[in-house]
Formats: structure tokens, sequence, C-alpha cells
């Protein structure tokens, strides 16, 4: 161990001035995922217990982002999907996310609550809504907690919401199908006025997005890493940046 702390140290050095005078993503999504195989991996005899050690995780990125100069970053903690979970897993892992949720408060970090706020526990959205109340206009980095989200799920509230707009205001249906563009979608989703995210991380091998950001997502950067999100480390994270800043983004042109 002795050994291996120093040249772990060297290393990081060594990724940190291949970034010098790289471009820095504004806004990074995470999809922090492994958290229950970390467990089972590690002996451990609750899910629970990967949930935790995924939540003190979160802390650690955030403070990564912020030194780096990120501005934007969207931690998915529970989709749409997650809802059918065995009551007794679901149960801890909101509590988790709740107790989450105040850390974050009490940090300081400009919170959003970022999902159907609906289709969750009338404690965690209250302790959402608050943090984003008690956080709002908070100088620093904005952190999107997306929590009962799902990228379908977000369109289709933000079409629906449109649509309750246009109503209100007596626009007919004909009326707006003639006119309705992209931006009028993107002015209801989840993270309407945000820039849409540079880089989207998922941890533990799986290179799918399962929904994630699917509307955001169309000139994102991808970076998939074997490493379940509790064990994820700074070298980690800087291999994601070292990766995103070696791309050449052309958007399509």
């Amino acid at each position: 161990m002795g050994l291996r702390d120093p040249l772990y140290w060297l290393y990081e050095r060594r990724l940190e001035r291949r970034l010098q005078g790289r471009q820095i993503p504004r806004h990074v999504g995470v999809a922090m995922d492994g958290n229950r195989r970390w467990a089972k991996n590690s002996g451990l005899a609750e899910a629970a217990q990967g949930h935790r050690a995924g939540a003190d995780k979160i802390f650690e990125l955030l403070r990564w982002c912020d030194e780096i100069g990120v501005q934007v970053v969207t931690l998915w903690m529970l989709s749409t999907d997650n809802m059918t979970r065995d009551e007794a897993e679901l149960g801890a892992l909101v509590q988790i996310i709740e107790e989450t949720i105040a850390r974050l408060r009490q940090e300081g970090w400009n919170t959003r609550p970022v999902g159907a706020l609906d289709v969750l526990p009338a404690s965690t959205a209250s302790a959402l809504k608050e943090a984003e109340e008690a956080t709002s206009g908070n100088p620093g980095l904005v952190v999107n907690v997306a929590v009962g989200y799902g990228g379908r799920r977000e369109i289709a509230d933000a079409v629906r919401s449109l649509l309750h707009e246009e109503a209100a205001k007596g626009t007919g249906i004909q009326e707006l199908a003639e006119r309705l563009d992209i931006a009028d979608i993107a002015r209801h989703l989840y993270t309407r006025g945000q820039p849409d995210p540079d880089l989207l991380i998922r941890t533990s091998g799986e290179q799918r997005l399962s929904g994630f950001m699917l509307w955001q997502s169309v000139h994102s950067e991808f970076y998939f890493c074997e490493v379940f999100w509790p064990a994820f480390r700074r070298v980690d994270f800087l291999r994601a940046l070292r990766s995103y800043g070696a791309r050449n983004r052309r958007y399509g042109s």
C-alpha cells in the first residue's frame, strides 16, 4: 500500500497536466450504476450498504467537479424503472436519497429536482422542493438530482406542460401543430434553461443510456467505465475528462 499511494498520486498529477489547455465540460451527467453489485462483491449483506457508499461518493464527485470548473452536474439517483424494485430495498434507497438531499442542502449546493415528483413518496418530493427553495440562487455548482427520472417520461411531461400552457392561452391544436418546433419542447424539459450535458458518464461497465437525458444528449459525449459507482476514483473522473478533451466535437457539421 505504501508503494501504491505515491504511484497513484503521480498518475493523478500526470492526468491533471494532460488536461491543461483542454476544454472542460460545462455540464456533466452521471448514471451512478453498480451500487448493489459493489455491495455483493464486497461481501456486504444488504444492497442498502452499497447505496449508502454510493451516496457518500456523490460528495467526492461534486468537489472534483467544482475544483475543475464544471458548472452543472446531473446525478441519476433513481429511475422510474427503479420504482418497481423490492419494497424493502426501495424503501431503504429512498431514505438514503432523502438523507443525501439534506446533505446537499447543508453543503449549499444549488440543488434542483429533475424527475417526475408525483411518482415519489410525499416525503421525498417535499425534500426536493425544499432543497430547491433553500438553495436557489446560491453561487457555484448547480446539482440536478434526478429522482423518479425517465427520459421518455421527461419528454411526455414536457409535451403535456406545453399543451396545458398553450390551451390556457387559447391556442388551437391545429395552430400549435403548424408552428411547433424543438425550442418549444425544450422550454418545458426538467433541465430548461441549462446547457445540455457535454459529457455523460456511466459506471459499472454497462454501455447504454437506459433513458438518461434522451432529449439533451443528442450532442453529448459518452464515457463508460468498468468500475462500480462506490469505487469510482478521482483518476476515473480525470480519465473521463481526458477522453472528453481529446474528442473533436463537430455537432453534425
